[in-house]
């Protein structure tokens, strides 16, 4: 009698319930059989971002595949060798056109390479740099943590200064309830450093224990000089470096040098407070989300909150049963789209499955890469012949505005008479950031929630009055504001070769960067997360930090192999990739006239969001052509 072992038994228990489409990709690479792509196992496309667990397949062909991918992946762990180790681009292509039931661009083969780690993008190869070369990184968040990681594995002294007690940037300091990420923890996560997720969308908590982890593993912490602020960071042309000035804990003042400074400081600070008569009269409590006390009690409070995006989307279904009331001023609307996976909980079965098989968590990611990537980038490109432009930008886009309309009307239920004109948007869908449904349309239907559309014009010591003079009691009063994030490195001072500050350069909210990383008059001084770089359309901002650290990497690798102390992007190719940033974005949804939008400048010039599909950024950050720079002989 065969009697399968404990471990046996827990890969039958995972695979019983893991996800058809993902298992076929991973049969097909552990046994080399392409018959798994072919009908009757090629998945169905379902609408909506699901993860189509049964892949639309019949009973008796996910049978099939599940005892298949049982026996393949016993025979795996009892040590026969993957088939398909590394298929060609060619190959991921077909591969993940299958998984996702719909044609994937020949482009993406390389893209999906790196996304399963055949081209690794944290490079552990050395980088021969002198003895005394320094890099200052300033913040000690996802990016600064991508930078430490990478500039270690080369070989690269750094010191990284954090303002805050210790890592994780925003998920460290926003810690009010519900707080969390809007995409799939799978997804949003270091390419190079996995995590056994206990939900598919991670709350703050896990997150910031998973940045903690990363920089316990590998060992970033000794670089970091925490509760340290950076005031300026001024160029030397001279010596080919930078000075950094600091104020540490204690508010001492100390000046370090560098030959490169890397800013990782992020967009989402500082917070910003709405300009309101009478704030200051408030007599409750009151405070802005990123700075939610520690403690906080709003338990049968009056909680009035001002703003409505994407904190105050987790925030109000948070707390709407512990409150009193909650009255939301609504200051626009906004598309939401549903989020199958809130709270839900990852299987135990199938988080020892992604532990235990990483082909599983590899396909399990690059499935979720294209579903919340590029897949929708289309639908953001204004059609010239369509017929209602007011509303949407072309077909495509058309008809994701029905299925989200569809959706809220639902979600309202008997509300949706007195509800549905305040809640649903006049603009296309994605023209601002698409927020993830978190119970927000059912929210509003409970008695104790009111959203008033009206704006707030002035504050009392108890109350909020808006513009038609209605009066709106309050214990406590939140700011669900958002931050100052087109003013880009406001934190600090930082000044070029010519003696410009980089906030004259980019003339206060108007920066641009060479691929959102380098500017002119700026040598050797990188910056990540910077201008025209979140991926507006979706996606994963760490994966797109990865892409900018690997081209910053090969960088520093030309600097030391061709001695170089001084590299500065040529002013022209600066200006006409921008120049094209901008010409992208005229087509796109973000200009749309019929919203406001914080990617957009007064100038109507969008600074925040990326034009470009990620597979576009991924073969521009592959290698740096020094040709774009105008570069120096180190010195001395």
């Amino acid at each position: 009698m065969n009697v399968r072992s404990s471990e046996e038994r827990q890969f039958e228990e995972a695979v019983a319930i893991a996800n058809i489409p993902t298992l076929l990709m991973v049969l097909v690479q552990l046994t080399g059989d392409e018959r798994w792509l072919e009908a009757p196992f090629r998945p169905v496309r379902v609408r909506g971002m699901s993860d189509n667990d049964s892949g639309g397949l019949t009973e008796a062909a996910q049978s099939e595949v599940r005892e298949a991918a049982l026996k393949a992946i016993l025979a795996w762990r009892a040590g026969r060798p993957v088939a398909l180790p590394e298929p060609a681009p060619a190959m991921l292509v077909r591969m993940l056109s299958v998984a996702m039931a719909e044609n994937v661009p020949s482009e993406y083969g390389s893209f999906t390479a790196a996304q399963l780690g055949q081209i690794p993008l944290l490079n552990p190869s050395g980088i021969d740099v002198p003895d005394d070369f320094h890099v200052i990184i300033i913040g000690a968040g996802v990016s600064g943590l991508c930078a430490a990681i990478n500039l270690d594995a080369a070989g690269i002294k750094h010191t990284i200064f954090e303002k805050n007690s210790t890592v994780g940037g925003v998920w460290w300091q926003n810690s009010y309830p519900g707080a969390g990420v809007d995409t799939p923890n799978h997804l949003y996560s270091f390419s190079f450093a996995t995590y056994d997720w206990s939900k598919y969308f991670a709350l703050r908590d896990e997150l910031h224990d998973y940045l903690e982890q990363v920089s316990v593993k590998f060992d970033v912490r000794k670089d970091i000089r925490f509760d340290t602020q950076v005031n300026s960071a001024v160029y030397h042309a001279a010596d080919q470096h930078w000075v950094v000035a600091v104020q540490t804990a204690d508010g001492c003042i100390e000046t370090h040098t560098a030959n490169v400074v890397i800013s990782a400081v992020g967009a989402f600070n500082p917070p910003v407070y709405p300009d309101i008569e009478g704030a200051d009269s408030f007599e409750g409590e009151s405070w802005h989300t990123a700075h939610w006390p520690q403690g906080a009690d709003i338990s049968g409070k009056k909680v009035a909150i001002i703003g409505n995006g994407a904190t105050c989307m987790q925030i109000g279904p948070e707390i709407q049963h512990d409150v009193e009331s909650l009255t939301i001023f609504q200051q626009s609307n906004h598309w939401a789209a549903p989020f199958e996976q809130f709270r839900r909980e990852v299987p135990q079965p199938i988080r020892f499955l992604l532990s235990e098989v990483p082909l599983y968590q590899t396909w399990y990611r690059v499935r979720l890469g294209w579903t919340f990537n590029d897949r929708i980038h289309s639908a953001l490109q204004r059609d010239p012949d369509w017929v209602h432009p007011e509303r949407s930008l072309n077909a495509q886009n058309d008809a994701h505005r029905a299925y989200f309309t569809d959706y809220v009307k639902n979600e309202l239920g008997d509300r949706v008479d007195d509800l549905l004109d305040k809640v649903l948007p006049t603009y296309p869908p994605f023209g601002k950031r698409m927020l993830m449904d978190n119970g927000w349309y059912r929210m509003l239907t409970n008695p104790k929630v009111q959203l008033v559309d009206d704006r707030v014009t002035r504050i009392a010591s108890d109350r909020l009055i808006t513009e038609d003079g209605s009066e709106y009691e309050a214990d406590v009063l939140v700011y669900a504001t958002g931050f100052d994030v087109l003013r880009f490195i406001d934190s600090f001072n930082v000044i070029g070769r010519s003696g410009r500050t980089l906030r004259e350069v980019w003339e206060d909210d108007n920066a641009k960067a060479y691929m959102g990383t380098v500017v002119p008059d700026f040598p050797n001084f990188f910056t990540l997360y910077g201008p025209n770089l979140q991926p507006g359309h979706g996606g994963s901002l760490i994966f797109v930090v990865e892409m900018q650290v690997n081209y910053i990497m090969d960088v520093l690798r030309k600097m030391a192999t061709n001695k170089l102390g001084a590299v500065e992007c040529r002013q022209d190719v600066h200006d006409r990739y921008n120049d094209s940033v901008d010409r992208a974005h005229e087509d796109m949804v973000w200009t749309h006239p019929g919203m406001q939008t914080y990617y957009r400048n007064e100038r109507g010039r969008i600074v925040v969001n990326s034009p470009w599909r990620n597979v576009d950024f991924f073969a521009m950050t592959r290698e740096a052509n020094l040709v774009e720079y105008q570069t120096e002989p180190l010195r001395g």
